[in-house]
């Protein structure tokens, strides 16, 4: 329990600070749109292309990360469904919703997780190049495809998207440095490290300001928030605990970590991108913190059964 409780210290500090900062205004007006924009164009790319030219994308061949891969898109698909047959949100909002149902913290979140409670990292890191290099250019193109409306040039921006979006770009370049086997000298990778150290703060000191002046979700929003918090907190981790039992035959300490990784609360990249592309953020920003709370009895709880 305490080594699940360390993981999440840093993010409802960093979170609290910020909403004290939005709450008397400290930065002023616009630092939450400047620190967001920031956050999305530049220090997540520069961590994502660290993180990504370090991986080994080969780890992506292995029963666990089939499971993992399996249990999120089931979800994703019932959150796009929900999103759009229950709730009628626009189809950019129903990719937002999907992502909330389904995308883990495997960063900030994982990685501390993966230390202190599975004692091995390589797991949440083949996770996590799951999600970049397959799910993240999945929510990206279905929310250009409702934001850009423009039918000619629709599919040329679609092929355009890794050059344009800095999030998707800097990622497929740390794929390719990794398969191309290339070190990179300190005197390129010291700047982004530097740059990258800063994405996760300010992530979640932007979602910390945006939690000033809400006001109270109607009927409607307090379902749609039920139903995707459920889909991420309970629904995923059962779904894979149920694929890589009974259907993979998987067992012990990789079973173990495919339910954990699984159960992992939704990535503040909800709320930035919602921010970047200006939808509604209340419903990403409500789901990164009911799930993030939550998770630390599901996790808690997982680890005491499977660990």
């Amino acid at each position: 329990m305490h080594s699940v409780l360390s993981g999440f210290l840093p993010i409802w500090t960093i979170t609290a600070f910020g909403w004290a900062a939005g709450r008397f205004n400290v930065l002023g007006d616009h630092a939450q749109q400047v620190l967001g924009r920031f956050a999305f164009t530049f220090a997540m790319p520069s961590l994502l292309f660290l993180t990504m030219s370090r991986s080994r994308p080969g780890v992506l061949a292995q029963p666990g990360v089939a499971v993992f891969a399996l249990s999120l898109l089931a979800v994703f698909a019932a959150g796009l469904l929900a999103s759009r047959r229950l709730f009628g949100r626009k189809k950019a909002e129903q990719a937002i919703g999907a992502m909330a149902a389904s995308y883990v913290n495997s960063a900030n979140l994982g990685i501390p997780v993966a230390v202190h409670v599975l004692h091995d990292t390589s797991f949440i890191v083949a996770a996590a190049l799951f999600q970049m290099l397959f799910v993240t250019p999945l929510i990206l193109i279905l929310i250009e495809l409702d934001v850009r409306r423009d039918a000619g040039r629709r599919w040329p921006r679609m092929l355009q998207l890794p050059v344009r979006n800095p999030v998707v770009g800097a990622s497929a370049a740390g794929v390719a440095v990794a398969a191309l086997g290339l070190h990179l000298p300190a005197e390129v990778t010291s700047p982004l490290q530097i740059l990258g150290g800063a994405a996760v703060p300010a992530a979640l000191f932007a979602l910390g300001m945006s939690l000033n002046g809400r006001a109270a979700p109607d009927p409607a929003g307090r379902t749609e928030r039920s139903v995707l918090v459920t889909l991420k907190t309970a629904v995923q981790p059962l779904l894979a605990y149920v694929l890589g039992r009974w259907v993979f035959g998987l067992g012990g300490h990789e079973l173990f970590a495919v339910v954990l990784c699984a159960a992992l609360p939704t990535a503040q990249n909800a709320f930035i991108f919602a921010a970047e592309y200006r939808l509604d953020t209340e419903l990403p920003r409500d789901t990164v913190l009911l799930t993030t709370l939550l998770s630390m009895v599901s996790l808690s709880l997982i680890a005491v059964l499977l660990g």
